[in-house]
């Protein structure tokens, strides 16, 4: 199959080739108010032109009292719309098609940051020297779950409203959904808890809550772990299971990704040891998943070779996913379609502590992203330290603004659509 053959959605949708940019977190909010601004759209302008047919955002916060960092993008019921307009427009002018990642981060919110920290059940994340730089989370209420779906619906429709072509629900990486899939986090013995149908429910209610709220042809994607690479975690089989039960809720791609914060596996290293694919990391294991799959499906992770891209392809997944390789080089697709066969490989830190490790090469990206949202040329090697230390000191100017603004406009409620009769709270704790 052609990697430059559109591809028709379950929702009729086209993408106009089978490459995505996937969703790297790009901190590049504008203070105060947590909105894109110039820098947003200049970025993903670039990456249009380069010839990506979805464009798949860093994750937008549902919540403005929870971020991944104190540089992601906010969209709520009382969001100003105009500055999302110019964001989806200058993708849409381009070319090429937009997806809003919409994203609550759960217990991965560093512990300097204000608001809330949530999880299915009271289970901090481990670290080792390093969990303390994460917070220590609250478990959730049904009201706390219920309303939580209810924003995501609120933030798809208000997407939508803004001129982006789709939204996709980030339940992978070990944030918020993607916790209560895993029976490690996840110690509930209430209907949100316990068996996988019940540790499925809060992402299939949202997944409804979403395309409930959004007009038939606005595409619906999930992402989600292939596995999460811990040993008694979410894994393949369980992962196959809850691709099935997308069938029949308008779900129009699942992106399959891998690992959390405490196991880095979109970057190479596992908690469980398992080895993974030098390339397309995940292929040989989420290969599988692909034959039987009641929705069209993405494979994401380590994919910066063309030969890598077209046999992803080969192996029934309908679109390839990458991240860091564009980070690198923007135009990679462009070329590819020129008949360049063109390689990027993403740069490891070899530091001897592999948190620390992980960490700086998120930085990295983020330094990329910055040069390339100001008219820059990307940068592949040089300075990781310097730019970790930078990248530090930045984000903790960040976190005083949005100490001051989260403080000066206290969240809107999410609306009161009852979503099914009260249940009893049982944490497992």
């Amino acid at each position: 199959m052609n990697l430059f053959t559109p591809f028709e959605l379950p929702c009729k949708a086209i993408l106009p080739n089978r490459i995505a940019k996937a969703a790297m977190e790009e901190s590049l909010a504008v203070q105060p108010g947590q909105l894109p601004g110039r820098e947003i759209v200049d970025l993903y302008r670039r990456w249009a032109v380069g010839g990506s047919g979805l464009l798949i955002t860093g994750n937008v916060m549902v919540d403005p009292r929870a971020l991944t960092s104190p540089g992601t993008i906010v969209l709520d019921g009382s969001t100003p719309l105009d500055p999302f307009r110019q964001w989806a427009a200058a993708v849409k002018t381009a070319g090429a098609t937009i997806w809003m990642q919409i994203n609550h981060p759960g217990r991965q919110v560093s512990s300097d940051m204000p608001g809330i920290a949530w999880a299915p059940s009271d289970i901090g994340i481990d670290l080792g020297k390093h969990t303390k730089a994460f917070a220590r989370p609250t478990a959730m209420t049904s009201d706390d779950i219920e309303a939580t779906i209810r924003r995501f619906a609120v933030t798809a429709a208000r997407a939508e409203e803004a001129g982006f072509d789709g939204v996709q629900i980030h339940a992978a990486h070990g944030y918020l959904l993607s916790t209560f899939l895993s029976p490690l986090v996840n110690r509930r013995t209430d209907r949100w808890g316990g068996s996988l149908i019940n540790r499925t429910r809060i992402l299939t209610e949202t997944v409804r809550a979403v395309r409930q709220a959004v007009s038939p042809g606005f595409a619906v994607a999930v992402k989600l772990n292939a596995a999460d690479f811990q040993r008694g975690g979410f894994d393949i089989e369980e992962s196959a299971e809850v691709i099935d039960r997308f069938d029949g809720l308008g779900v129009d791609l699942v992106e399959l990704s891998g690992g959390t914060v405490e196991s880095a596996a979109t970057m190479g290293r596992t908690a469980d040891r398992r080895k993974l694919d030098r390339e397309a990391y995940f292929l040989t294991l989420a290969g599988r998943l692909a034959d039987n799959s009641p929705v069209p499906l993405m494979l994401t992770g380590g994919i910066g070779r063309l030969g890598t891209a077209e046999n992803v392809l080969d192996r029934g997944f309908a679109a390839v996913g990458m991240a860091r390789a564009l980070a690198l080089e923007p135009e990679l697709p462009a070329r590819w379609r020129e008949g360049t066969d063109l390689r990027v490989t993403a740069p490891r830190l070899d530091w001897k502590d592999q948190d620390l490790a992980a960490a700086g090469a998120l930085a990295l990206t983020r330094a990329q992203l910055k040069r390339l949202a100001n008219g820059r040329s990307p940068r592949a090697r040089g300075g990781a330290r310097l730019i970790f230390g930078a990248d530090l000191a930045r984000h903790r100017g960040r976190v005083r603004r949005y100490k001051a603004w989260l403080a000066a406009h206290p969240p809107v409620q999410a609306p009161e659509a009852p979503l099914g009769p009260p249940q009893r709270v049982d944490t497992g704790q």
